[in-house]
C-alpha cells in the first residue's frame, strides 16, 4: 500500500507574463536530480505567432534549477523552434544526463495544422544543461514521448519511446517500444529507424492497455530499481471518446535486461483532483513527464491542466512492495484456513454467509454475519473464534431476525429482503448493532438496535432491543457504522450516499431522531480502482493522532476492493487514503460467487499490532486476513 502526496506548493511552476515565450502555459516538466538539487525542463506556451501558427501558440523549452526541488530560479528558454522538421514547436522534453552529456529528446512539431505526419521525435544534445549545441531528427515516422534510458543496458544504449501516438488508419493504436544500438550517434541515421519500424511489433512492449479504446504514452525516464526498471507512464481511459476522457497515472516494473518484459505494474494511483489539475488550457490532466528518486522518495513530475508543473511524491519502498509480483495478497495476509466460515445445511443459512462484524470481548471474537436462506431473505448468524481465525463456536439458529416492516419481505417471495451487513461496537457497555434494512421494495436504509455485553456474552439474544430505522426513507443508504466513542458530546455516524461515505453527528444513539445531514468524508475517484463508489468497511478503528478506516471502493467494472484511510480525531476529515488498493480478490472463492469479484468487510478486531480482517468473499462465504498496524500506519503517515 502506498499514498501519493502531492506538493503543497504546487504548482510548482506558472506562467510568467514577462516572458512572452512562457506567457500562456508551463507544463510536463522532466527533472534531473544532480547534487546541486534539481534541474527541471518543461514545455513552455507562448503566444500564437502571427506570421508561423496564428490560430495556434509557439512551444518551445524551458529550463530552472531548485535546490529543493520545490523553489525554481534562473528559468530560461533553452530550446525554441528552429529546424524545418520542429518549427512549428518544441513540446514536452524527457532529459537523461548520460555518459557526461545531457540529451533531450522532445516532440517535434514540422507543420501545421498539427498532425501524425508532422508530429514526430527530436533530440538537443549539449554539454550543460542550458546550452545544448546540436539537434538531430530522430524518427521518420510519428511518434513522442521519446526518451534515453540513464545507462546501458548489457552494453546497448537504449531509447523508450511511444510510436504512433497519432490516429491513423494504419496505425489506429499507440504502441510503447524500445530501440537498442552501440551508440546514440546510430538513433540520428534514418535507415536505422526504416529497418526497425519494419519490425515494429517484435521491439514492443507488453501490451499495457486495458481497454482498445484506452491510450498509453511513455511518461518519465525509466529508473533502475532492484526489481528492474521502474516506469512511470500516462494512461488515459476512454482516449477516443473526447468528453469522456479520463487521465491517470501509473506504474510498471520492466525487466532488467529486457525492458519489452512486464514484470509487474500498478491501476491508475493518480488522477486530476485538485483544482489546479481540474481547469487550465486543457481541463482534467495529470500527465506524467519525469520522476526523480532522493533517499526514499519517489517524485513525480506531471503537467497539470496543460497549464502548469506539478509534483507529488510516493514512498519507493511502499511503491515497490505494492509492484512486487511475488505478494499478490498486498498488505494483507489470507489465512490458510480460508474460507472460514461457508452456507450450511437446509436453513437459515444454506444459501450464503457474508459479510461478517466482529468485537473482541473476554477473550474471544464474537462475529456476527449475514446469513442468507434459500429465499434470499437475510438474517444474522453467530460464531466465536478464541484465535480469531479457527471457529470454536457456531450457532445452529439465527440471534437476530427481521422484525419490523420495513425489512421484512414485500417484493418477490425469492427476492432479496431482511437483515444485511451488521456492524459492531461498544459503547457504555452495550453492543449497539447497525446494519442494512430490506424489504424488497423500498430504498434499502440504515437501521439499528443494541443489546447490554452480559446479555450478549450470555447469547440472550432475545434481549435485542426493538430495531429503529436511522436514515431518510427517500434514500438508498447503505454502509452504516458508528465511532466506537463519542466526540465532543455527539457520536458520529457514517453511512453511504451516491456512492459517497457520509457522516452525520448524534447526540442520542438510541435513534429518536433519524439522521439528516451528509457531511461528506470522502467520494469515489473517478479512473482509479474505487472510481464507482466507496463505503466504510467496519466502523473505524482508534489509532494515535486518529482513526484508522478500512473501507470498500468499487471500480467501474463492479470490482469490489479495499482500501485504507487515515482520518483526525473528529473521524471528518481524512488525512491520507492510499492510492491503490489494499486488499482484492484473487482466490476462487473471492472471484467465483453470487457476485464475482468482490471482497467486502463489516468488520475487524486488534490484537496487538495485528489487524484481524474479516471480510465475505464473492458474497458466498467468510474469510479472515491480517496485516500489520504498524506498516498500514506508517504507510499512512
Amino acid at each position: 500500500m502506498f499514498v501519493v502526496r502531492r506538493q503543497e506548493e504546487n504548482p510548482i511552476l506558472s506562467p510568467r507574463k514577462e516572458h512572452p515565450w512562457e506567457a500562456v502555459a508551463t507544463f510536463n516538466p522532466s527533472a534531473v536530480q544532480t547534487d546541486e538539487g534539481v534541474q527541471l525542463f518543461y514545455r513552455a506556451l507562448g503566444s500564437p505567432d502571427a506570421l508561423v501558427s496564428p490560430h495556434a501558440a509557439l512551444s518551445s523549452i524551458g529550463t530552472a534549477h531548485s535546490a529543493d526541488g520545490v523553489k525554481f530560479h534562473s528559468r530560461r528558454q533553452v530550446l525554441a523552434p528552429l529546424q524545418e522538421w520542429d518549427e512549428f514547436g518544441c513540446e514536452d522534453p524527457r532529459v537523461t544526463f548520460f555518459e557526461g552529456r545531457w540529451y533531450c529528446f522532445y516532440t517535434a512539431l514540422g507543420g501545421y495544422p498539427f498532425g501524425p505526419g508532422n508530429i514526430k521525435i527530436g533530440v538537443a544534445i549539449g554539454d550543460s544543461p542550458d546550452h545544448f549545441t546540436e539537434r538531430h531528427l530522430i524518427t521518420p515516422f510519428n511518434a513522442k514521448a521519446a526518451t534515453l534510458f540513464p545507462e546501458r543496458i548489457d552494453g546497448d544504449v537504449v531509447l523508450l519511446l511511444t510510436a504512433h501516438t497519432d490516429w491513423t488508419n494504419e496505425y489506429p493504436r499507440p504502441m510503447i517500444a524500445i530501440a537498442r544500438a552501440k551508440e546514440v550517434s546510430h538513433f540520428f541515421n534514418p535507415e536505422y529507424w526504416h529497418e526497425w519500424h519494419e519490425h515494429l511489433a517484435k521491439h514492443a512492449l507488453t501490451e499495457l492497455r486495458r481497454a482498445d479504446d484506452d491510450h498509453i504514452e511513455v511518461g518519465a525516464t525509466p529508473l533502475k530499481t532492484d526489481m528492474g526498471w521502474l516506469l512511470i507512464y500516462s494512461y488515459i481511459q476512454k482516449y477516443y471518446t473526447e468528453h469522456e476522457r479520463i487521465f491517470g497515472v501509473e506504474a510498471a516494473i520492466l525487466d532488467a535486461h529486457d525492458p519489452r518484459k512486464l514484470i509487474s505494474r500498478s491501476y491508475a494511483f493518480m488522477v486530476p483532483e485538485e483544482a489546479y489539475e481540474q481547469y487550465g488550457i486543457v481541463p482534467r490532466i495529470v500527465f506524467p513527464s519525469g520522476a526523480t528518486i532522493q533517499g526514499d522518495i519517489l517524485s513525480i513530475w506531471y503537467g497539470a491542466a496543460d497549464t502548469t508543473c506539478a509534483k507529488a511524491d510516493v514512498k519507493l519502498a511502499d511503491l515497490l512492495r505494492d509492484l512486487d509480483p511475488a505478494d499478490p495478497a498486498r498488505t494483507f495476509t489470507r489465512a490458510k484456513e480460508n474460507p472460514i466460515l461457508v452456507p450450511r445445511g437446509s436453513g437459515y443459512e444454506s444459501h450464503s454467509v457474508l459479510n461478517a462484524g466482529a468485537l473482541d470481548i473476554a477473550g474471544s471474537v464474537h462475529l456476527l454475519y449475514r446469513a442468507m436462506n434459500a429465499d434470499n431473505t437475510s438474517t444474522l448468524g453467530y460464531a466465536r473464534s478464541s484465535d480469531g481465525i479457527h471457529i470454536d463456536e457456531r450457532l445452529e439458529t439465527p440471534v437476530y431476525v427481521p422484525r419490523a416492516d420495513f425489512e421484512s419481505k414485500r417484493g418477490k417471495p425469492d427476492g432479496n429482503s431482511g437483515c444485511e451487513d451488521p456492524r459492531l461496537v461498544v459503547i457504555d457497555n452495550r453492543v449497539h448493532l447497525t446494519y442494512t434494512a430490506y424489504d424488497g421494495t423500498h430504498n434499502p436504509r440504515g437501521a439499528a438496535s443494541s443489546i447490554s455485553v452480559d446479555d450478549f456474552l450470555a447469547k440472550r439474544f432475545q434481549n435485542w432491543d426493538e430495531p429503529v430505522l436511522i436514515t431518510p426513507d427517500e434514500v438508498d443508504d447503505k454502509d452504516i457504522g458508528l465511532l466506537p466513542e463519542q466526540i465532543n458530546g455527539d457520536y458520529v455516524l457514517y453511512h453511504r450516499i451516491n456512492g459517497h461515505i457520509c457522516a452525520d453527528l448524534v447526540s442520542d444513539i438510541s435513534f429518536k431522531k433519524r439522521v439528516s445531514r451528509c457531511i461528506e468524508i470522502m467520494g469515489p475517484r473517478i479512473g482509479m480502482w474505487d472510481s464507482a463508489k466507496v463505503g466504510i468497511a467496519g466502523p473505524p478503528i482508534k489509532v494515535a493522532g486518529g482513526w484508522l478506516l478500512i473501507y470498500h471502493g468499487v471500480s467501474h467494472r463492479s470490482h469490489y476492493r479495499l482500501g485504507a484511510a487515515l482520518l483526525d480525531r473528529s473521524g471528518l476529515v481524512v488525512l491520507s487514503r492510499t492510492a491503490d488498493p489494499i486488499f482484492e480478490a484473487v482466490l476462487d472463492y473471492e472471484k467465483v460467487g453470487d457476485v464475482p469479484n468482490v471482497v467486502f468487510s463489516c468488520g475487524g478486531v486488534m490484537r496487538d499490532d495485528t489487524l484481524f480482517l474479516y471480510y465475505g468473499g464473492a458474497d458466498r462465504v467468510v474469510g479472515v486476513a491480517t496485516a500489520s498496524l504498524s506498516h498500514i500506519l506508517n504507510a499512512l503517515s
